[in-house]
């Protein structure tokens, strides 16, 4: 099974057939989606300008959409790294029992679904690096109420969602479901809230 690096090279090689550099793109978003891989797909297709069921898009923009994606899985790998070295400093420390952020972590190892988007059509606008930038600067201050992807106020408690945790708060402006480490218990109960007047 190639690896991500190994299908990038093939989505930039101007030898390989365009469906091949197409399948290939879609190959790595296995290896590496934040929104998971249909909201991904469709992040990058509409930020590169293509259509997602295009079959022959223009090699400059499949390059462009892997270029989004190799920045952003960058930011996150520097993220992992530093993760890890945080736990390995803890558990040197006597701290073996891990925090919620952590408990989140394990779910999301790897990078898949790290800002989960259950509509694939619903997901932040900004580049994937900078979306994972906010997030990644969520975690590492106190929780808060809002969105730390868009900032917006509107959080509503889902259930049924495709991922795991299969239930949680989701921002109703860009479409992630929130991580529950980054917002304040209040937050928490009021997207809960939400989600009751939703369903009245």
């Amino acid at each position: 099974m190639a690896g991500f690096r190994s299908l990038a090279r093939q989505v930039r090689d101007p030898r390989c057939d365009l469906a091949l550099r197409r399948y290939s793109l879609r190959k790595c978003l296995e290896r590496f989606a934040p929104y998971g891989h249909r909201a991904t797909w469709d992040h990058l297709c509409s930020r590169a300008g293509f259509g997602p069921e295009d079959r022959s898009p223009d090699p400059v923009r499949l390059v462009a959409a892997l270029e989004e994606l190799e920045e952003a899985r960058a930011v996150w790998l520097a993220y992992e790294v530093e993760f890890a070295e945080r736990r390995k400093k803890e558990k040197h420390d006597g701290l073996r029992r891990p925090g919620s952020v952590d408990d989140w972590h394990r779910l999301t190892w790897g990078g898949f679904g790290v800002a989960w988007c259950d509509d694939p059509a619903v997901h932040p606008r900004e580049p994937l690096a900078e979306v994972l930038r906010r997030l990644i600067a969520a975690l590492e201050r106190e929780p808060g109420s809002n969105c730390p992807v868009c900032d917006g106020e509107r959080l509503a408690w889902r259930y049924d969602l495709d991922h795991e945790p299969s239930a949680g708060p989701v921002c109703t402006d860009c479409g992630i479901l929130v991580p529950r480490p980054v917002l304040t218990p209040e937050a928490l109960a009021d997207a809960r809230r939400a989600r009751l007047l939703v369903s009245a």
